[in-house]
């Protein structure tokens, strides 16, 4: 790498995860501490930044890191359920490393040898890479403004990025950006390099803490060896879209499981039971009984399958062809959608059985259904709907992007 990259974070150290066992177990510590202060950091919109410094130092960030690179590499299961984990104690916080892990896993895919063997370093010492992808004012999504241009022996980067989730906790900023051939690239920018304005300015009603500002960029220079051609990941099978898609539905899945956890908790303590009911407590109530019932039923189901979207990446990720890519990404596809709909879901049924007294704005209990309705709009689950479909009805292959 060059001088410039190699000299622009200090050196820092990260606890080494030995096992996937202990990854969930790490997992577990950490959201008994953020579950603490998660409604609080809601209401006032405080910042995680100290949350994720231990997130750091836990080395929980660098368990997709191969282990080739001194990482372990665990399964996309425990991926998922490391990300479930954290997002049923603070769903902003399981969010923000979705992008960090998406981009070690478009490393693992389109990085040089020594981009690897660099940046994956950084990742197992605690760095966290933040992304600069999304834009307004494009035609679709999938459209890009931003432009890399070459400079000298490297290259200068302008555009304005939104939704840049994590960006304010970055020690990188990861920016994409299309070249002169239109062709898409990820670029590593440490984030105190010149030209780079990172804006605190996103005002969503739910995921508030997520720091998903808007990332400015104003003739941003970087050196040669900081580039990966992107574009190379979606022009053959990959599993690049299927790992940012699984972390994606573990953070539903994650409050899903937070709002059931609240509901059942309500319920048992503080619920009064319908006139009609006939009963004494609102946990005895039949109908709350029958509705708790399907709800647990169906994040088993959930749990399930994303336990077997997980395998199917992790079968694709070790012997990677057309086949088991397209099977990952259906199976992914349906993870995603059973847990958006579950997510949005139980957060309703949180006050449908707490009733009236859950709505005190004290208690902070609508933050699940906030951060359900906004996690969920990342991607359109009826879009997903159609690419399982037209692959069984038509054999049509789904596209490849980060979507997939």
């Amino acid at each position: 790498m060059s001088s410039v990259t190699q000299l622009a974070r200090p050196q820092q150290t990260a606890h080494r995860i030995a096992s996937e066992e202990e990854a969930l177990a790490v997992a577990r510590t950490l959201a008994d501490e953020f579950a603490n202060g998660a409604s609080r950091r809601d209401y006032e919109r405080a910042l995680p930044y100290e949350e994720l410094d231990r997130l750091s130092a836990s080395g929980l960030l660098a368990i997709t890191v191969p282990s080739d690179y001194g990482g372990i590499d665990v399964s996309n299961v425990v991926l998922a359920e490391v990300t479930a984990i954290l997002s049923e104690a603070d769903s902003s916080i399981g969010q923000i490393p979705q992008n960090h892990f998406y981009i070690l896993e478009a490393l693992r895919h389109d990085g040089s040898e020594a981009q690897k063997r660099f940046y994956f370093g950084r990742a197992l010492a605690g760095d966290r890479f933040g992304n600069a992808l999304s834009e307004v004012g494009t035609k679709t999504v999938g459209n890009y403004n931003t432009r890399i241009a070459p400079d000298g022996a490297g290259f200068r980067i302008d555009g304005r990025k939104f939704y840049s989730t994590g960006v304010l906790f970055a020690h990188w900023v990861v920016i994409f950006a299309l070249d002169g051939e239109e062709r898409l690239t990820m670029s590593f920018a440490p984030r105190e390099t010149e030209g780079i304005e990172i804006v605190d300015d996103w005002d969503g009603f739910g995921q508030r803490t997520t720091g998903s500002g808007t990332t400015i960029l104003r003739d941003v220079y970087v050196p040669a060896d900081a580039v990966v051609q992107h574009q190379k990941g979606f022009e053959r099978p990959g599993t690049i879209g299927s790992v940012g898609q699984i972390i994606h539905a573990a953070v539903d899945l994650g409050i899903a499981r937070a709002a059931l956890k609240e509901t059942i908790g309500f319920v048992r303590d503080k619920a009064r039971p319908w006139t009609d009911s006939g009963v004494e407590r609102a946990a005895d109530d039949p109908l709350t009984i029958a509705r708790i019932g399907e709800l647990a039923i169906r994040i088993e189901a959930a749990e399930a399958t994303l336990e077997r979207a997980g395998r199917r990446v992790d079968q694709a990720q070790v012997s990677l062809n057309q086949e088991n890519s397209v099977a990952a990404t259906l199976a992914v596809a349906a993870a995603k959608v059973l847990t958006t709909e579950l997510a949005i879901d139980a957060t309703n049924v949180l006050f449908e059985l707490a009733g009236t007294a859950a709505t005190k704005r004290g208690l902070n209990l609508e933050r699940h259904w906030r951060n359900a309705r906004t996690h969920t709009l990342h991607d359109p689950v009826r879009w997903k709907y159609h690419v399982v479909g037209n692959y069984h009805l038509n054999g049509v292959t789904p596209p490849r992007n980060g979507a997939l």
